[in-house]
């Protein structure tokens, strides 16, 4: 496995529908490094983020689509989307508010 640092393993935040709901129960989503996992996530978001605990993580790999440009078919890269659970006497993450 790659050499990690906390400060790559997040690489940007998810705003969807979806996303805004959970927000709600502090539960925030965010695009991670692919050979992140979910300890690692934590600590990243704990140490980017001061004052937040994290609950609890939720990691997903999403497979690249199938694209097409005339006869050329080629795929996207692959991603993964961690979905981080902060425990209730945390503070907000920052980013997502005003939006």
């Amino acid at each position: 496995m790659a050499n990690v640092q906390y400060y790559d393993v997040i690489l940007k935040p998810v705003v969807t529908e979806k996303s805004m709901d959970g927000m709600g129960d502090k539960k925030y989503t965010f695009l991670v490094h692919p050979d992140a996992n979910k300890t690692m996530i934590a600590e990243a978001v704990e140490k980017m983020f001061p004052g937040t605990k994290v609950k609890k993580v939720n990691t997903m790999n999403l497979d690249g689509k199938n694209k097409r440009r005339g006869l050329i078919v080629g795929k996207t890269a692959k991603t993964k989307k961690a979905i981080v659970q902060l425990t209730e006497d945390s503070k907000e993450i920052e980013i997502f508010s005003g939006l």
